[in-house]
């Protein structure tokens, strides 16, 4: 795991000339090579994409790719009507963990609204800013991997948007339940690659059936499923968490609701969409499933046609589910 913090103080001695990472990072004159190597990004196509366990995430990690993660937290800032999550976690958390942090941006407002918290973003990439909010931290480290964190260090872990990067989620909750507080939350926050509507404008026949399927099987292929956004509630109560809650949402894929919040939801998703077509499924779509890249570009033209149908009263949906850690911290799986 590497770790890099915050800039010190003044009053510590900072230097301007300082790297960003801290005392206690593993990146300095001693490992130069391992620094240089988590940076070395790959490129394919012209996107680039992590060097550090290469292939482990399917989205590029350019500026392109990062603003689009920063209209998403745009998106689901307007979903849960200004919060950043929905568990009851109180007003003084201690400790906060973000997984798949990608820019940092949740991880960073969640420090400026909780400064009572050290909030620690983890992500394969170091994309995110140097100067943020003093008790905000971000480590590079493959969250699939077994975790090095100490039982019972958590009050709060923060899951969105991890669909297709998780081999095995049944583990990796054991793991959220294993780091987290007697008491403390979880919250997963998932949405469909399907598009569904409740109307007759969506045929059988119509693009968006064969896009969601077409995802949906590059996860099979993978390992890695797209469809966690249906399965965190029963997840999370096979791994002994209590008090599952959860709330769904809609994201037209366009601006054809009438609906206000919808209407802007279904505008902002477009755009995303529509610019981020590429990022989400070129590598899916060449390295997965072994498609060319001509057969991929006209597939990803399809999607962008699509969605600019406004007949087609298509959505995708989600889910926000968040659950405890009971007192009695036993987990089913120990006993």
């Amino acid at each position: 795991m590497l770790r890099f913090q915050t800039p010190a103080e003044p009053d510590e001695g900072f230097d301007d000339a300082d790297s960003a990472y801290g005392d206690d990072s593993l990146i300095g004159d001693d490992t130069k090579t391992l620094s240089t190597y988590i940076t070395e990004y790959r490129y394919e196509f012209g996107r680039r994409y992590h060097s550090y366990r290469d292939g482990a995430y399917w989205g590029p990690n350019d500026e392109v790719a990062n603003a689009q993660q920063d209209l998403a937290h745009h998106m689901y800032s307007l979903t849960l009507d200004g919060q950043l999550h929905l568990a009851p976690i109180g007003n003084n958390p201690q400790e906060i963990l973000d997984l798949g942090t990608g820019t940092g941006i949740w991880a960073i407002d969640m420090a400026d609204q909780y400064p009572s918290a050290r909030v620690t973003g983890v992500d394969l990439s170091p994309i995110q800013p140097s100067f943020v909010p003093p008790n905000c931290i971000f480590e590079i480290d493959d969250i699939t991997l077994p975790w090095t964190y100490p039982a019972n260090q958590f009050d709060y872990i923060h899951i969105r948007e991890l669909f297709g990067c998780i081999p095995d989620w049944d583990e990796f909750f054991r793991q959220c339940w294993h780091s987290l507080k007697p008491g403390g939350y979880i919250e997963v926050v998932e949405h469909s690659v399907q598009p569904v509507a409740d109307d007759e404008t969506m045929g059988p026949d119509h693009f968006y059936h064969e896009w969601g399927q077409v995802v949906v099987d590059s996860g099979r292929q993978s390992g890695k499923t797209f469809t966690i956004w249906e399965e965190s509630a029963s997840r999370l109560k096979n791994a002994g968490f209590v008090d599952v809650v959860e709330k769904e949402f809609k994201w037209p894929m366009n601006g054809w609701s009438p609906d206000p919040k919808l209407h802007e939801l279904g505008r902002w998703n477009q755009f995303r969409l529509h610019g981020g077509v590429e990022g989400f499924m070129l590598r899916l779509l060449t390295a997965t499933l072994h498609w060319s890249y001509e057969m991929a570009q006209v597939h990803l033209a399809q999607m962008r046609a699509s969605l600019r149908d406004y007949r087609t009263h298509a959505y995708l949906p989600g889910t926000v589910v968040y659950a405890r850690k009971p007192q009695n911290h036993a987990s089913p799986h120990t006993q």
